[in-house]
């Protein structure tokens, strides 16, 4: 029944009877989380014949020759840049491999440019005095974390079905030297589950910033984690990039992260030629080259995308009974209530659901109180303000079916009850 159409002893009937069965789910001791977006272990295990295929020191020699235990090859091994360029469609030549984090190569790149400056000859960001980024909104707290250790102002723009307004960015980017920068996961965006469309992406390759020196953030992550054979593509920012002469504009990154082992993965920068003999020139003095053995390891297990692609429809298998199972919750709970709105991805990690205004701290409160932990009320947002504080974001990937299910119904109990405490206030 619609929450908002009941009387107000209705209400209150309701609320009572929600309240005694959230009495009794205290009682039972409960320890759930949802708080994060990592692989569970049936995820790791699948993956565990990676770590046999290097076993001797004969192993370690990429079919070039090289000897993959010793120092050099500062870019990463060709045979390593030649299965990311197949399974993302780059240039093999745009692609820097790194350690196991994107993230840690995204932090590196706003520090470069805080010291050095964003490409070669410009001013480094800290001289330029107040400088701003772009902020998808919801959006991965990590990427805003970067933005507030460096004092970076953040302007928050919600983030649409197709991707953002692209008049409002081009209004911003276009118009204002002090933006330096915009976040983007453009396929199955954390938490939404967007993919942006071709239109959306070709607006970004097209745009002509007012600063020289800004960049697109394009943080790639679920490039290859559909949810279903159903896949969806996103578009090339390369592609587009080259024919609008705009490649510069763009850093673009990608992991294993989720593919793999997180801890240990294999991650890229990728960017025009101009932009990567930068990136060299500073990285050549901070390291002398990254895991090459754990780059080869990759490669001698995969082969080639397909052997990806056929990897990651395993994971598929695994999570995508846990975020049915999400979903049927919300449905079967908070369907006919109209309190609740969420999003039904088909792909990536989360899951974002939008709760009764004002009420999104007050539910995350009651469910840690019932043992279920949740990503912090308001972490979507820049500086951890949820403006409208309504929006939670599900993470389903790491717990046990079993216990995604459990969380679930608790989860859909504190939004019903937050909201009928919120109608009855009025």
């Amino acid at each position: 029944m619609n929450y908002n159409q009941m009387s107000d002893a209705e209400k209150k009937a309701e609320l009572a009877l929600l309240l005694e069965k959230y009495k009794d789910i205290k009682s039972q001791g409960i320890s759930l989380d949802l708080s994060r977006g990592k692989p569970g272990k049936d995820q790791l295990d699948i993956t565990t014949g990676m770590l046999g295929v290097i076993s001797q020191g004969a192993d370690c020699f990429s079919k070039s020759g090289l000897d993959c235990r010793n120092y050099g090859n500062l870019d990463g091994i060709p045979e390593a840049k030649a299965l990311f360029s197949e399974l993302l469609g780059i240039a093999p030549s745009r692609i820097f491999i790194g350690g196991n984090s994107s993230l840690n190569m995204m932090y590196d790149a706003i520090s470069r440019a805080m010291i050095y400056g964003m490409g070669e000859g410009n001013i480094p960001w800290s001289r330029q005095g107040n400088i701003k980024f772009i902020c998808l909104t919801p959006g991965y707290d990590r990427h805003f974390a970067i933005c507030e250790s460096f004092g970076i102002e953040m302007i928050s723009l919600e983030l649409g079905p197709d991707g953002p307004d692209m008049d409002e960015v081009e209004n911003l980017v276009c118009n204002d030297p002090s933006v330096k920068g915009i976040w983007c996961v453009p396929k199955y965006s954390n938490p939404t589950g967007t993919v942006y469309s071709d239109e959306t992406v070709r607006r970004f390759a097209a745009m002509k910033p007012a600063a020289p020196d800004f960049r697109i953030f394009w943080d790639n992550a679920y490039a290859v984690h559909d949810l279903t054979d159903n896949k969806i593509k996103l578009a090339n920012i390369f592609d587009l990039a080259d024919e609008y002469g705009t490649v510069d504009n763009i850093l673009y990154f990608a992991s294993t992260s989720k593919i793999t082992f997180p801890g240990s993965g294999v991650a890229i920068t990728a960017a025009s030629e101009k932009n990567l003999a930068q990136i060299r020139k500073i990285i050549s003095v901070q390291t002398i080259g990254h895991d090459k053995i754990n780059q080869l390891r990759h490669v001698k297990y995969f082969q080639n995308a397909n052997g990806v692609l056929r990897h990651m429809r395993h994971h598929a298998e695994i999570i995508r009974p846990k975020f049915e199972a999400v979903i049927s919750a919300l449905e079967n709970d908070l369907g006919d209530t109209g309190i609740a709105r969420w999003t039904n991805p088909k792909g990536g990690y989360f899951i974002s659901l939008d709760i009764t205004t004002g009420s999104a701290k007050r539910a995350w409160e009651l469910a840690r109180e019932a043992g279920v932990t949740l990503t912090n009320a308001g972490a979507s947002f820049p500086y951890g303000k949820d403006p409208h504080d309504r929006n939670l974001r599900i993470a389903p990937t790491f717990p046990p079916l079993s216990d995604v299910k459990k969380a679930s119904e608790v989860l859909t109990l504190c939004v019903r009850i937050c909201a009928l405490e919120g109608l009855l206030q009025k």
